[in-house]
Formats: C-alpha cells, structure tokens, sequence
C-alpha cells in the first residue's frame, strides 16, 4: 500500500475511533444532565404540590377537588409527569391522567412507605424516574417515562452527529488536500533518488518542499552535486595520472631503446642516462605522492596523532627548505603574535610533510618574501602562508586542492591536495586565497589542542 493510502487511512480510523467515543461520551453525559434536570423539576413539582395538599388539609378540603397541575414547570415541556397520591393504607386516592396509569400505578404499588410522615426519595426504576414525598394524606408519587428523556437526548445527540459528521467530512478533504502537498514532494525526492542509485548525478534535480522534508531534499540535491564532482575528480585523475606517468615512461623508453640502438653516441648518451634518471625520479615522485594520497583516504592506522608545537613545527619547515629559500633569494618573515603556546593534536611527520608542500609552492612563486603567521582566532589555532608573487587566478582558485591540478611551474599537482587531505585528517581547515597587496595566502586552521583531547 502506498504512503498516502496508508497515511489516509490511520487518520480516517483515527479519526472514527475519536468520534466513537466522544458521541459514547457526549450520549452519557446529555443523558445524565436530562435526567437530572428532570429530577431536580421533580423535586420542586413535589414540594409545590406538597403545600397545596397541606393546604387542603388544613381546611378540611376533599382532595378530590384539589387540582394537580404541573405544566407551569419546566420538566412538563421535557416529559410527561405523572401523579399519584395513596393514602397510608398504600390505597390509590388520587392520579392524574398520565398514560399507562396502570403501569404507574404498579410503580407506586411496589414502593410502600414505611413512615409516611418521614418518606421521602426518588430513583430511576427501569424505564421510569420516580420522586416519592410524604403528604398528610398519605405519599405523593410523581412518575415520569424515562424514555420520553432518551427519545429527546437521542435527537439532541443525533443533530450533533449530523454536525460532527459533516466536520468529518471537511477534514477528511482536508487531510486528503494536505498528505497530497505533503507526499508529492516525497515522490519527487524518490524519483531523484533513483538517479542517484543509478549513478546520473548530473540530472538530479532539486526538489521544492518546506520543513524538514525540504532539508533533507536540499542536503539529497547537495550530496548528488559532491558524488557529481567526486565522479568527475576521479575520471579526471585516472586521465591525469596516466598522462603524468606515461610521459617519463615515453622518455625513459625512447632514450632507452636509442641507447640500445646505438642511435646515441659519446655524450649523448651521458645526457640520455641523465634524461632517464631524472624521469625515473619523477616518476618515482609522483606515485610515492599517489600512494600517500590512498593511504591518506582509506588508511586510519597511517595517522598518528599526538601533541604538535606550531613554532617548532614551523621552525623545522623552514630550516628544511632554507636551501631552496637561499637558491632563490627570498626573505622569511615569522610572527606568532603574543602567543606563547600553541599546540594542535596531529601527525607531525604529516604535517610537517603539508607545511613543506605549502612553503615550497609559496616558494617558487614568490618574488623575494614570503610571510608566515600564527596565532589563535575565535579558539583555533590559524597558520597562514603568503607570499609577494602574482598571486592565484581566478580560474585555478576553486580547484587549487584538486589532484594533478597545476599552476605556473607546478611540478606534479598532487602537493596541495596532499596538504589538504592532511589538515583535513587533523581535524583542520585550509584554504587559499589572494591578498590585497598581491601574491597568494594560504590558510590552515585547527583545534586547540587540550589534554583531555589525548585522553
């Protein structure tokens, strides 16, 4: 059964169940009121009619010619209400036309009283609601057919069911109009979602929808754009891969095999083995750099994570790449800022290996400085790395960590992505950026470290 047949459904029974129970208890309730409403009418009909018997007695009056009218009480327009007066014997002196009589009669037959200058008591006999008051010439039973008291509570209850039923009916339109707005979209998200199960991100599209259903349709819209681009960093990086290492393979097999040939000769052949050396050593690079990325996405045992000083990490950066820095000429300007302490928890072989891939780019795009700073923003440890070169182009910024993508005199295009799937796996952020006064800025930024964070 489909969503929207079951969700109708479990709020149409829900929906009976509710006014089951309420009709049960509203029937109850209007029975209860009438009755006791009759019976209080009762009471005052009694005690009215009481004064008038005494009143009779004490003029000697017969009670033959004394009426006994009810209708000006309100239990008169509600039911019929019967009279019946015994003398002490339990002897029928006087009734009231109320049909049956004999009925009533029996009623009052049943109920002798044991002290008719002290009887006094009403109650609901079966079918009937009797009210028992002593009289000088006896008792007074006034009588009245329950049935009459169901008959207009039933009718009550009836319009208020035409009433209920009718608010049902809207609701049930309603609740029809709202699952439909409500399960729409969710067909929609299921039809992207099988897209999605059949690999065709690119036509996922997003679904339009409020509340929660919107959030998890935007983050559904959100994933199927990043399995998107994910797909397309992985076909592009087997293409890249294949086009970095078929080229030293191309040079090392043809110097090799014109060195075989004895196409070269004398110092050609110097510079044929130099050729293939400094190929083999490229290609060695970059499949040491290939393999560290792997490790770095399906490895958790390669991390090893520990207490690292900033200054001392930063320090040891610049010491290994002070050749290069004197080669080129650059300055190295450090700045810590009033921090004396600042420590993250990180794989320092890592992240020593993400700072040299980071200081070294900076480094051969630079112009004469490169400036490093550290220090603690809104609680986190920042590192930024910028130097004075041309800075980033707009088209290379959002894909500057991407795998085998490469700037100006970049050599395998693999360093930066390192470098982020490092910081990233010690709980940092990098990102990269121009300044204002040209050259680019590269930015890291990671937790405090704590001690609880060892334990």
């Amino acid at each position: 059964m489909k969503l929207v047949h079951q969700i109708n459904l479990a709020f149409a029974l829900s929906l009976i169940l509710v006014l089951s129970v309420t009709a049960v208890v509203i029937h109850y309730v209007l029975l209860d009121h009438f009755i006791g409403t009759q019976r209080k009418d009762m009471q005052s009909i009694g005690a009215a009619l009481t004064a008038k018997l005494e009143t009779a007695a004490a003029q000697s009056i017969p009670i033959e010619s004394e009426p006994l009218t009810v209708s000006g009480f309100a239990s008169a327009q509600v039911a019929e209400v019967g009279v019946i007066i015994q003398d002490s014997q339990g002897n029928i002196v006087r009734s009231t036309p109320v049909t049956p009589t004999a009925q009533y009669m029996g009623i009052a037959a049943v109920r002798p009283p044991d002290s008719i200058a002290s009887f006094k008591s009403s109650s609901v006999d079966g079918q009937f609601l009797t009210e028992v008051t002593a009289v000088p010439q006896g008792t007074m039973t006034l009588i009245t057919p329950v049935s009459k008291i169901k008959a207009i509570e039933q009718a009550l209850l009836g319009r208020l069911m035409l009433v209920f039923g009718a608010g049902a009916v809207v609701m049930v339109i309603l609740s029809l109009f709202i699952t439909k707005r409500l399960i729409k979209p969710l067909m929609h998200l299921r039809e992207e979602l099988k897209k999605v199960k059949e690999r065709q991100f690119s036509e996922v599209r997003r679904v339009s929808a409020s509340g929660e259903l919107g959030a998890v349709a935007e983050s559904v819209y959100e994933m199927a754009g990043e399995l998107e681009r994910y797909n397309h960093v992985q076909k592009q990086f087997f293409q890249n891969a294949s086009h970095e290492l078929k080229s030293p393979l191309m040079s090392i097999s043809g110097y090799a095999e014109g060195i075989r040939d004895g196409i070269f000769e004398g110092e050609d052949i110097r510079k044929g083995l130099d050729i293939i050396m400094s190929e083999s050593g490229r290609m060695r690079n970059i499949v040491t750099e290939m393999t560290l990325l792997a490790k770095l996405d399906s490895e958790d045992d390669i991390f090893k994570a520990a207490k690292v000083n900033m200054k001392e990490l930063v320090e040891e950066t610049i010491e290994r790449i002070n050749p290069v820095l004197v080669k080129k000429g650059l300055f190295v300007h450090l700045s810590y800022g009033d921090n004396e302490s600042l420590t993250v928890y990180a794989d320092r072989d890592k992240l020593l290996q993400a700072l040299l891939n980071i200081v070294s780019n900076g480094a051969r795009h630079a112009s004469k400085h490169i400036y490093i700073q550290a220090g603690l923003q809104k609680g986190r440890v920042v590192l930024t790395v910028s130097d004075d070169g041309e800075g980033i182009s707009e088209e290379l910024l959002p894909y500057l960590f991407h795998r085998f993508v490469r700037g100006k005199n970049g050599e395998t295009g693999l360093g930066l992505a390192i470098a982020r799937a490092i910081v990233e796996r010690c709980g940092g952020l990098i990102t990269a950026g121009n300044r204002q006064e040209g050259g680019a800025v590269i930015s890291l930024g990671f937790p405090v470290h704590r001690k609880a964070s060892i334990a």
